[in-house]
């Protein structure tokens, strides 16, 4: 449920009120008790990312290298390893 921004232009009192996106809005002020209070455009919440498990916090980085959740840096390029049974690599040699 949203915080919505309200204000009293009788006596100037703002104040904020948590409610339903469904909820119509407050029309008497808490303060002098009036009706006509308007309500606010605000700017909203920014997300924040704290903690593991978020790609823009663990995994994103601008060197190439990508770190592991248990903080080893792993390279991004793929390098092909021949194991005992004689295995080729698929990348074709550079010829110059």
């Amino acid at each position: 449920m949203p915080t919505y921004d309200y204000a009293c232009p009788k006596c100037g009192h703002t104040f904020e009120a948590f409610q339903s996106m469904k909820d119509a809005p407050l029309k008497t002020c808490p303060k002098c008790k009036k009706t006509g209070v308007k309500r606010l455009l605000g700017a909203g919440a920014g997300l924040i990312f704290k903690g593991s498990g978020f790609y823009i916090t663990d995994y994103k980085k601008s060197s190439g290298s990508v770190t592991s959740t248990n903080g080893s840096a792993k390279s991004s390029e793929s390098k092909s390893t021949a194991s005992g049974g004689g295995a080729k690599s698929s990348a074709a040699p550079k010829s110059s």
